[in-house]
């Protein structure tokens, strides 16, 4: 099965699960909302990606770690995108949850898609104990406090900013946990997966950047320019749009170079190369265009 109907078939039998009856109403429905559509899933597929390199011995494993990241992928959007953090209108092309159901259906959506994801991994510990386990711990570290994504939005609040870390936890966390959580669900050490997924991390947001600078709202399916609007750090005023690229793109070939052995090791290669290109700007890809990743 494609790595995207996995993922998909696996969301939906979660958030099924949390509408189950009896259950309040709009909260369901806001599960769902929250959810859907997908946007590019690039967290859960780059999961999926190095579970199959390292083997994919235990799909049902894998397809709950996919599941746990994506959801908590998923609640801090729904987060971010509230009036006390960004204000944001939209969300992949339609109304940002809290526009269609209101701050408090938000913030309970927000909330529930944590809890399930962490309660989706509790399910396949029946399989492999210590998989589960070691992907709960992977899962918390890289959710919360100090270096998870609750410490990237929470640094937006100092008055100094230590921009490593900021892009570390923030963009970089869940990065870092699919490479991990991939290579834990097939039974391997997460631990020396970390540098990928911290280089593949570094270089989604500085083509996050980009597209901050260079979309409009239309086209990227939520606001744009939010960097200045919030005084945030952006490679682009730093380096300029081609400077920029060219970071990325050293970003992602210094990836290339930490992946650790494994049998997958040339798919992998492969799937971060094509990243170089479905992250660059559509007027600045060679010969051709694509549809812009959703997130």
């Amino acid at each position: 099965m494609a790595f995207t109907d996995r993922i998909e078939n696996a969301i939906s039998r979660t958030i099924y699960k949390g509408q189950k009856a009896p259950s309040p109403g709009k909260l369901a429905s806001a599960l769902h909302y929250s959810v859907s559509p997908g946007g590019a899933r690039i967290r859960p597929k780059i999961l999926l990606s190095v579970a199959t390199a390292c083997g994919d011995d235990s799909p049902k494993v894998a397809d709950a770690a996919a599941t746990a990241l994506e959801l908590i992928h998923c609640a801090s959007l729904v987060h971010d995108d509230l009036p006390c953090f960004d204000d944001a209108d939209t969300r992949r092309g339609k109304p940002s949850t809290h526009r269609a159901f209101g701050e408090p259906l938000a913030i309970l959506s927000g909330d529930s898609l944590i809890i399930m994801a962490f309660s989706v991994l509790t399910e396949v510990a029946a399989i492999h104990p210590d998989r589960a386990i070691n992907l709960l711990r992977i899962l918390a570290e890289r959710t919360g406090m100090p270096n998870g994504i609750c410490a990237g939005q929470g640094w937006e609040s100092e008055d100094q900013i230590d921009l490593s870390a900021y892009h570390r936890a923030k963009t970089g966390a869940l990065f870092i946990a699919a490479t991990q959580m991939g290579a834990t669900a097939a039974g391997q050490d997460g631990d020396q997966w970390d540098e990928l997924g911290s280089r593949i991390g570094e270089a989604f947001q500085v083509a996050d950047d980009l597209r901050d600078a260079l979309y409009d709202e239309m086209m990227l399916g939520k606001p744009v320019g939010q960097d200045d609007l919030h005084g945030r750090p952006n490679a682009v005023t730093e380096l300029g749009v081609q400077g920029a690229i060219e970071r990325m793109k050293d970003i992602l070939s210094g990836a290339i170079s930490s992946i650790p052995k494994c049998p997958g090791e040339a798919m992998l290669a492969k799937m971060v190369n094509s990243q170089a290109e479905v992250l660059t700007p559509m007027k600045w890809r060679a010969g051709h265009s694509s549809r812009v990743p959703g997130e």
